[in-house]
């Protein structure tokens, strides 16, 4: 039986890889990142001891640096288990959930046209290029040429140009033999009832063919010359080939662009503008991992695309009031969708600039600016929330509270809808947190909004460490980042000392932080209670995100010192030495450094989520009535379990000072604990 190439990708797209591989591999535990879909182990094929095969669940691809294997999901079933290729095929739709498709003369016969119809569509765009090289093509041509494009641009997208004729186009497809039902499938022509004769679709236009995701031409965007042109932008309608709301334009060449990045940081990225030139300038300029939806607002098959390519996206909108209601658009869109290692971020570009104005007249770098200061998901909501808004009452206060419950409530993912409800409940503590007036530790009224700053100003809003907007009034001069987290009062002038258990986490990175590369997802998703170690936290992760795996201790302290923390690392770093705990110090041997940091973390997480358990268990018991009495004693019971366990963990803890005399290595050498 044949297979369509559509149902073969729709399998694949909906089974990882690593599934497959998963079957007859073992992964590698050091090497493996499951949060990137990042998987190694010992190749199946051949003999080894050291893991060299590969497998990535983005390109959906393995290959083995060893023996040279590689190959797609199907593959792998032939070779590796010996299956026939519809056998393969059946085990991936199994897993899929999809059911085979039955022998159907009609389907083959339907992908057989589809194929024909393709054939057309590629003679529709030889005839648009060649028109634009032609002398009816004149004013496209200057109208590229002023956009900024350059001849090989042109080339890489093909772009063309429709000629002001009614026929041209369809005129020249008879004259190759093409039927007109064939032409009218491909929507080529406006045809249908009340039109006694069919009339080109594009028409005076510079035309932009859109790939499949097998980067054959499926559609047409056209821009129209004329200015009084009913419809600046016009695409093809929906066909067999295409439908718009499933595709993304420059999706194959984005995706490769992305695979071939090198760095850590950038690897995967896929960056999503609004428009076809905004895609093509940017890939101009060197940026080639740009896509676009297709003139309307994104959808969800559109950002579940995105999501096959890479696990954050970053969504670009202009600066504008479109550009931020579109960006909040979006923003619900993705909000019952995301999960562990899945979400969105957003990047707001300067106001009534697009990525078309800002690299053709400014070049690349403004733009990896704005792409540097991508807010996360969680920002764009609490800025959308509170931007402009009254919260002079506690009822206006409250009703904030219970909008941004509601907006999360939506995550359908019960992990991390549970940290989104953390985070509202964070940001409402600053935002709202009382203002001491007159020096002093005593509170005395007011508020203190923390993190409401105008939508487009900063990187992360006031509470962000963005580039723009850190202006200062006086003369011009630029207001430190530090100078406006003070100002903010998102970071107080003195600090309250942490747990020992999270100084040890947080200062065991801050001194050596290439674990923090090693191990970035377990180590990013800590969570501290102490709030100056929140902030502590999420600055040292945006410069780390910032300067990559180059980071050294010295810069860390430097641009931790200049963000306001210096007096909290100072202060946790003699916490520490007063409890001997010398692998969090950089004098500390990484390998000691790491094992202790792994106990520790694990420490703090069960006592996390032990606290988590006690917290719902007092709920659920407060929330008991009094015809109970069986159910009140088995939460009491389990409560009571819950308590133990946190007390005995709590005097663990001693445990962790136990590898500072395990060893004593310290970068080589040896330390005397006396």
């Amino acid at each position: 039986m044949r297979f369509s190439n559509n149902f073969l990708d729709e399998i694949r797209d909906r089974v990882p890889i690593s599934t497959i591989v998963g079957r007859r591999a073992t992964w590698d535990r050091k090497k493996t990142n499951v949060g990137r879909g990042d998987y190694w182990a010992c190749c199946p094929f051949h003999g080894e001891k050291s893991p060299s095969f590969h497998c990535e669940d983005r390109k959906g691809r393995y290959h083995c640096f060893g023996c040279g294997v590689s190959g797609d999901h199907f593959r792998f079933l032939t070779e590796a288990e010996g299956m026939s290729f519809p056998e393969a095929v059946q085990t991936v739709a199994d897993i899929a959930g999809i059911a085979m498709p039955q022998p159907d003369p009609q389907a083959e016969r339907r992908e057989k046209e589809r194929t024909t119809l393709l054939d057309v569509m590629e003679m529709a765009t030889q005839f648009f290029q060649d028109q634009l090289q032609s002398a009816v093509g004149v004013r496209a041509r200057a109208y590229l040429r002023d956009r900024g494009l350059t001849a090989r641009t042109i080339d890489t997208f093909r772009l063309g140009y429709a000629p002001e004729s009614r026929n041209a186009l369809k005129e020249h497809l008879a004259s190759k033999g093409v039927p007109k039902e064939q032409i009218e499938a491909c929507g080529l022509v406006v045809h249908g009832e009340g039109i006694a004769v069919s009339y080109d679709r594009f028409r005076d236009r510079v035309m932009f063919p859109i790939l499949s995701s097998r980067e054959k031409v499926i559609a047409f965007g056209g821009r129209a010359m004329a200015a009084d042109a009913p419809a600046k932008y016009l695409n093809s309608n929906e066909t067999e080939l295409f439908h718009k709301g499933q595709v993304l334009y420059n999706f194959s060449r984005a995706r490769r662009a992305a695979q071939k990045t090198g760095g850590r940081e950038e690897a995967g990225t896929i960056i999503a503008v609004e428009g076809y030139m905004d895609v093509i300038a940017l890939h101009q300029a060197g940026v080639e991992n740009a896509v676009a939806p297709l003139g309307t607002a994104l959808t969800e098959n559109q950002l579940e695309l995105l999501w096959r390519m890479t696990p954050q996206p970053i969504l670009c909108f202009d600066g504008d009031g479109a550009g931020i209601r579109a960006a909040n658009r979006a923003a619900d869109l993705a909000l019952p969708f995301i999960k562990p290692g899945k979400s969105v971020s957003f990047a707001l570009l300067p106001d009534g600039k697009d990525p078309d104005d800002l690299v053709r007249h400014e070049g690349r770098a403004p733009f990896d600016r704005v792409l540097s200061e991508a807010r996360p998901l969680a920002e764009m909501v609490w800025q959308r929330e509170t931007n402009g808004a009254s919260l002079d009452t506690p009822e206006k206060r409250a009703e904030l509270e219970a909008r941004l419950k509601q907006v999360v409530s939506v995550i359908a993912d019960e992990n991390v809808r549970r940290h989104y409800q953390q985070d509202v409940r964070d940001r409402l503590n600053s935002f709202f947190a009382p203002v001491s007036r007159g020096g002093g530790d005593r509170r005395q009224g007011g508020f203190q909004r923390g993190g409401g700053g105008r939508s487009g100003q900063g990187g992360f809003g006031q509470s962000g460490f963005g580039a723009q907007g850190q202006r200062g009034a006086a003369g011009g001069g630029r207001l430190g980042i530090s100078e406006r987290l003070m100002r903010s009062g998102l970071v107080r002038g003195h600090h309250d000392l942490p747990a020992l258990r999270e100084s040890v986490l947080a200062l065991t990175i801050a001194n050596h932080p290439q674990l923090l590369f090693d191990e970035y997802d377990e180590i990013a998703s800590i969570e501290f209670e102490n709030r100056d170690l929140v902030r502590f936290w999420s600055c040292l992760l945006t410069v780390a995100g910032k300067i990559g795996a180059e980071l050294t201790p010295a810069v860390l302290r430097q641009q931790l010192a200049e963000n306001g923390f210096d007096d909290l690392v100072k202060s946790m770093t003699q916490q520490i030495r007063n409890a001997r705990l010398w692998t969090a110090t950089e004098e500390a041997d990484a390998q000691d450094a790491l094992q202790a940091y792994r106990q520790t973390r694990a420490l703090h997480s069960r006592n996390k989520e032990l606290r988590w358990q006690k917290i719902e268990l007092e709920r659920e018991i407060a929330e008991m009535t009094e015809d109970e009495p069986d159910r009140a004693e088995m939460l009491m019971r389990a409560l009571f379990e819950v308590q133990n366990e946190i007390s005995r963990l709590e005097n663990q803890e001693a445990i962790i000072d136990g590898f500072g005399v395990l060893s004593g290595r310290v970068k080589g050498a040896a330390v005397t604990h006396g």
